[in-house]
């Protein structure tokens, strides 16, 4: 099997952009095209295709996933998107987040413990699943890690908030309530956890 380069752009920073077939494409720095003479119209063997993606790139993808998660945690889907941002073929993506998920370098279940416990005190066990499934956790895996981490007293928290805002339930009127009940349902608090702190809720 055989490929022809149908384009050769070049881009900026010192790369280059292949096109095979008008389907597949990728990109090289212009040393690494020059070194493999790669041109527009040229026929590209199979063998040549894969060197490119397995030696060249899939390597580089693996640097850049490392270099990634050692400025900050990520989750799979985090790290996934990054990588297809910056236009690795799926194939080597697979391949770079593979190998962080071997050396658990990238762990969507430790990533789950971890938000959930430091986040748990500012943010309602619902908005924590929000934010988990955001990010491309499996549900399966947001259950058993708020399970295992989620401690808090919601009604406590939304207290906390009351007495934040300086709500007190004796003065409020109808526009202020509103305001602080919607306020706390995006926070992701039950309805009828926020109306029964807020109806009797006043500041010490």
């Amino acid at each position: 099997m055989s490929y022809i380069i149908t384009a050769y752009r070049v881009l900026e920073k010192g790369k280059v952009e292949i096109c095979l077939d008008e389907k597949l494409s990728f990109q090289l720095y212009k040393g690494e095209a020059k070194k493999l003479s790669l041109k527009e119209g040229m026929e590209l063997a199979e063998e040549q295709y894969q060197y490119i993606l397995y030696e060249i790139l899939t390597k580089r993808a693996t640097r850049r996933a490392m270099h990634l998660l050692e400025r900050q945690e990520r989750t799979e889907y985090q790290l996934r998107e990054k990588l297809r941002q910056n236009t690795y073929p799926k194939e080597v993506i697979e391949e770079a987040i593979s190998y962080v998920k071997r050396y658990h370098y990238v762990d969507d279940f430790r990533y789950a413990h971890t938000f959930i416990r430091c986040h748990q005190d500012k943010r309602s066990r619902m908005r924590l699943k929000t934010d988990l499934l955001k990010r491309g956790i499996a549900k399966e895996v947001i259950e058993e890690a708020l399970e295992a981490e989620f401690s808090n007293d919601e009604k406590e928290q939304i207290r906390e908030w009351l007495e934040k805002k300086k709500y007190d339930s004796n003065d409020a009127d109808a526009v202020q309530f509103r305001k602080i009940y919607q306020f706390l349902l995006r926070k992701g608090f039950k309805s009828s956890d926020i109306l029964s702190v807020m109806k009797c809720f006043d500041v010490a």
